[in-house]
């Protein structure tokens, strides 16, 4: 292991495989998952004081294991009444397959397995963030936009519905793993982003969950190579998190992208990036992940944050606008809008937003009101909306860099 990775990250990275194999091996995905728990918190007080076993990820297998093991003997009695309650049905069927695991990645077949058609589409992206991106439940819930208590229950009733359908822990063939793909991407995407910015906690990044997203972009790759959106996805992936290295100073503190140090992004991520772009998208329809790369591409392909092609992505936003609706999609048109009419036209469509129940105590909306009142010179209203949206946010640089803006903005009207 490498001396600058933690126990904390290591195993962050190794629950989604580890529980892939207890999956595969038992087919019980609740025991499963709550063995895997077991072993983490085992492995977190006993690693550091005793010292990292020679094949962590076999180590952390064979304890999960036997938990799973001795839950299924202490506590066989009470979970039969509870599956009969819960499930009415037989448990998840593992496939055959007698290999110990301790040498396989499972990850991307039990990514597949969280996106079983037996769930909506909404259930298979919660319950693979749960499983893959080992976020937790409030973590999810904030980037859906729903209540906790909402989030929770819909992982819960996806558990249920996999083993009810009797699902085989195997990578789907050709055409159901096309049927699969569109919740895989959206996945994938929702555990990069919350790598590149966490929603809660002292960090900005998680670099462990944008790492093993675009580790698992590159393997769906390299079983549909021809599909654009996976390619595109890819690559906005790769661009985006070219930029994490000017994304805080020294101290931590946020830099906002106009004022990065362009020199510091990463040259490879961002070349190949732009590759992938040319690549995908001239053949075929163009879909959201695509237009979104496109975008990211512009901003790579910029200089300074003075010669940004601000028209084209304005342009670009808005073909996304109409392929793919959604408030975070607009608050960002508003943006681009406002880069290229001026703020109060941004202003303008972001007073379009005020009845979305999704935005209305997410601090992006008030966060970029902020910004674009301080484009238009109102400084008392934007520190206004800049204080409001640090109260909002969970993320501690992100409230730092939000009441920072404020605070200056305060300082310079009182000059």
């Amino acid at each position: 292991m490498s001396g600058d990775v933690s126990v904390e990250d290591l195993l962050r990275s190794l629950a989604p495989q580890v529980l892939g194999v207890l999956v595969r091996r038992h087919g019980d995905f609740d025991t499963a998952e709550d063995a895997v728990q077991e072993a983490l918190l085992a492995a977190a007080v006993q690693w550091p004081a005793e010292g990292m076993p020679g094949n962590p990820r076999g180590w952390l297998v064979t304890v999960a294991a036997r938990r799973m093991a001795d839950q299924v003997r202490s506590d066989q009695a009470r979970r039969r009444r509870e599956a009969a309650e819960a499930l009415a049905g037989e448990p998840l069927a593992p496939a055959a397959d007698t290999e110990t695991g301790t040498g396989r990645d499972d990850t991307l077949t039990l990514l597949f397995l969280c996106c079983h058609p037996a769930l909506s589409g909404a259930s298979q992206v919660a319950l693979t963030l749960r499983a893959v991106g080992g976020l937790t439940t409030a973590q999810i819930a904030h980037a859906f936009l729903v209540p906790e208590a909402t989030m929770a229950q819909r992982i819960s009733r996806a558990k249920q519905r996999i083993k009810a359908a009797g699902a085989t822990f195997r990578m789907p063939p050709g055409p159901e793993r096309g049927r699969r793909l569109g919740a895989v991407l959206q996945v994938l995407y929702l555990i990069f982003n919350e790598g590149y910015t966490a929603t809660d906690g002292p960090e900005l990044h998680r670099q462990d969950l944008s790492g093993e997203a675009i580790r698992l972009a590159r393997a769906v790759r390299a079983q549909l190579p021809g599909n654009g959106e996976v390619a595109g996805l890819l690559a906005l992936m790769l661009l985006t998190d070219a930029r994490r290295a000017a994304r805080t100073a020294p101290d931590g503190e946020l830099i906002p992208l106009a004022e990065q140090d362009r020199s510091r992004w990463d040259r490879a991520y961002l070349d190949e990036g732009l590759a992938l772009v040319a690549e995908a998208l001239p053949h075929g329809p163009v879909g959201p992940y695509q237009l979104q790369a496109a975008i990211a591409a512009v901003h790579a392909e910029a200089t300074s944050a003075e010669d940004t092609d601000w028209p084209q992505i304005l342009g670009l936003y808005g073909m996304l606008r109409r392929t793919s609706p959604n408030p975070m999609v607009s608050l960002n048109h508003a943006v681009a809008t406002a880069m290229v009419k001026g703020p109060r036209a941004g202003l303008e469509l972001l007073e379009e937003l005020e009845g979305d129940e999704r935005l209305a105590r997410h601090h992006r909306l008030e966060a970029v009101r902020a910004h674009l009142l301080e484009l238009a010179g109102e400084l008392p209203a934007a520190a206004e909306s800049y204080r409001t949206a640090a109260r909002r946010t969970a993320s501690l640089p992100e409230r730092r860099y939000l009441e920072g803006r404020a605070d200056r903005l305060a300082a310079a009207r009182a000059r």
